[in-house]
């Protein structure tokens, strides 16, 4: 596939998902439980936002770079938007109220995947492994929490849906957890970040030191 054609096709994709998932069936089938509102519908509009990263222009791509330090902001971002719709109450406005509801479907591929894939390359292996680690934490946190819980801690969903969810939270928990064991035990992690490749660009205002 030419260079050319990665974002076209990257666009139809994020397009084409983004309206699978708003068709009326499949909403009502993933928010029918909580297990796959969080795991499966939430997952799939962060990578509509992925795709999205993939299709921007590279001029685009530059300009939010400007912004992006190492990718810093744009985990930020992503970070605290996902801890938000992982709260029961977010969950159970999202599927009784429009404008929360509304609220998923912009913020989970704009907020969370778009700035995810455009900050992932520029990280160093740091920042990856804090933030990975931080993953497995808030997993198993979540995931605990779901299945002790003796009350149901969304109203929409029923206690055994919730444990469920707790225990797939764990599991995908446990299986983060391998990999990054895994790829530092037998793998590599590259430390150079993209933007410890490239070139900065020289901060306005500041005399350059060229000769």
């Amino acid at each position: 596939m030419t260079s050319r054609l990665r974002p076209v096709v990257a666009a139809c994709g994020a397009a084409s998902l983004f309206l699978v998932l708003l068709a009326p069936p499949v909403k009502r089938a993933l928010e029918a439980s909580m297990t796959a509102q969080m795991l499966v519908q939430i997952p799939l509009l962060v990578a509509v936002g992925i795709s999205i990263a993939r299709a921007l222009p590279a001029r685009a791509s530059e300009t939010i770079a400007d912004w992006n330090y190492n990718g810093i902001s744009g985990l930020v971002l992503a970070t605290v938007t996902s801890v938000f719709w992982m709260l029961p109450r977010t969950l159970d406005a999202a599927v009784v109220d429009p404008l929360v509801a509304t609220a998923k479907y912009l913020s989970a591929p704009l907020l969370i995947g778009l700035p995810l894939a455009l900050s992932w390359p520029r990280m160093g292996f740091i920042v990856r492994g804090v933030f990975l680690l931080e993953c497995i934490a808030t997993f198993f946190r979540l995931g605990w929490l779901y299945v002790i819980s003796p009350e149901r801690l969304c109203n929409l969903y029923l206690l055994e849906d919730q444990q469920r969810l707790g225990q797939g939270l764990m599991l995908i928990g446990a299986a983060l957890f391998l990999a990054v064991a895994w790829k530092l035990l037998w793998g590599r992690f590259d430390s150079l970040s993209v933007a410890a490749r490239e070139p900065q660009p020289a901060h306005r205002g500041l005399p350059s030191t060229a000769t």
